[in-house]
């Protein structure tokens, strides 16, 4: 069982780092010291060391080898100054060396190796519930189990059963714990045979966003929770693009709210940010978009910005989990490393966060420093 750094803050008081999908792999792994096989199976480019050349041909020589702090960049200050109590992640890669390719043409993987650079940020959890944690197949997802067991970072979401799949991590802090679970959704390119079973390795799979998902989810976190426990629901769920928040995903993720007891619902998938609403006094992140990705120097989307990413600080009661405030720093991914964004793309995703959150009554105020505060009726 993990335990957290204690962080010097409020007794009545919890901050949280969250951050959306982190992928180390493809040309970021080729970035970092110690690289897998570059070799990749894909339509286009079957050379992980491309999409490094890629991302070099949009914004200039990346000096690799890089440290394993490299990527996370002006981030690491940023954390150090807001000192959240546990950081958690969704890692859409397989850390593995396996050969042993699933057939999905996309196939992302990490060197064990490299796992350094998790614990270059100091991430507390991975959640695992999502469409790349297969990619390398069982082999792969266990190799992936197994090294962030070693370097001492908790993970959830995915196991070598559905007993180990669906428990949650439970990170200890200052006078309480973080019960975290992860779950991937078909709609999100999770396949159906990848949920764990009895006898088989897998994910925590959402067969879908229905009651009866809901009142599981309430009895798996009864059986865990204790008198002063916040719960983290991760929810890999969704396509690539698009804003639309259907109703199911709203009514699956207030039920969860209102009958299961969670205090935060984490939500990921999409490459870019979506919605975010305050529903009874809890936060709901819609979708919390990419926070690390190899995409540099891709085109087609150019439009959602995707290159511009958020790194979510919600601060609650301990109490009650009830959402005290929630700081968003934003960052652009360049030269596969994050930096801190411009005035004018922090103003970009103020509106963009804004236009989005009117159906749920958020908006985004645009601080002084450049972050985002949400605001909400």
């Amino acid at each position: 069982m993990p335990a957290v750094d204690a962080t010097p803050q409020s007794r009545a008081q919890l901050t949280l780092l969250l951050a959306g999908d982190v992928m180390t792999g493809r040309g970021i792994d080729q970035a970092l010291p110690h690289p897998c096989d570059p070799q990749l199976y894909e339509d286009y480019i079957t050379s992980a060391v491309d999409y490094l050349r890629l991302a070099e041909a949009a914004s200039g020589p990346i000096p690799h080898p890089v440290d394993f702090s490299y990527v996370w960049g002006d981030a690491l200050a940023e954390i150090e100054r807001r000192q959240p109590a546990v950081r958690v992640i969704n890692l859409e890669t397989a850390i593995t060396t396996s050969t042993e390719r699933q057939p999905k043409g996309i196939n992302y993987r990490m060197n064990p190796r490299n796992v350094p650079v998790l614990s270059a940020a100091r991430i507390d959890c991975c959640g695992l519930a999502n469409n790349h944690v297969l990619d390398w197949g069982v082999g792969g997802l266990v190799e992936t189990l197994e090294t962030l067991a070693e370097a001492g970072i908790a993970r959830t979401g995915a196991g070598r059963d559905a007993a180990e799949a669906t428990a949650p991590a439970v990170l200890q802090v200052a006078e309480g714990r973080v019960l975290v679970y992860a779950f991937g959704a078909q709609s999100s390119g999770v396949p159906r045979s990848w949920a764990a079973t009895a006898g088989r390795p897998g994910v925590n799979f959402l067969a879908d966003l229905g009651d009866r998902q809901v009142e599981a989810i309430a009895s798996a976190v009864a059986a865990h929770r204790t008198v002063g426990d916040l719960v983290v629901v991760s929810l890999h769920w969704g396509g690539n693009w698009g804003y639309e928040i259907p109703r199911e995903r709203i009514a699956f993720a207030r039920g969860l709210i209102d009958r299961a007891g969670v205090d935060i619902v984490f939500g990921h998938s999409a490459h870019h940010r979506q919605a975010i609403e305050v529903h009874s006094g809890k936060l709901i992140l819609y979708g919390c978009g990419d926070f690390l990705n190899d995409y540099e120097g891709i085109r087609g989307y150019e439009g959602y910005r995707d290159d511009l990413v958020l790194m979510y600080l919600p601060t609650v009661r301990r109490a009650d989990g009830r959402l005290e405030r929630l700081t968003m720093m934003p960052f652009q991914i360049r030269k596969f490393r994050l930096a801190r964004a411009v005035p004018a793309d922090a103003a970009w995703l103020s509106d963009l966060l804004t236009r989005e959150g009117r159906r749920f009554g958020t908006r985004a105020r645009l601080d002084a420093d450049d972050s985002l505060t949400l605001e909400w009726a």
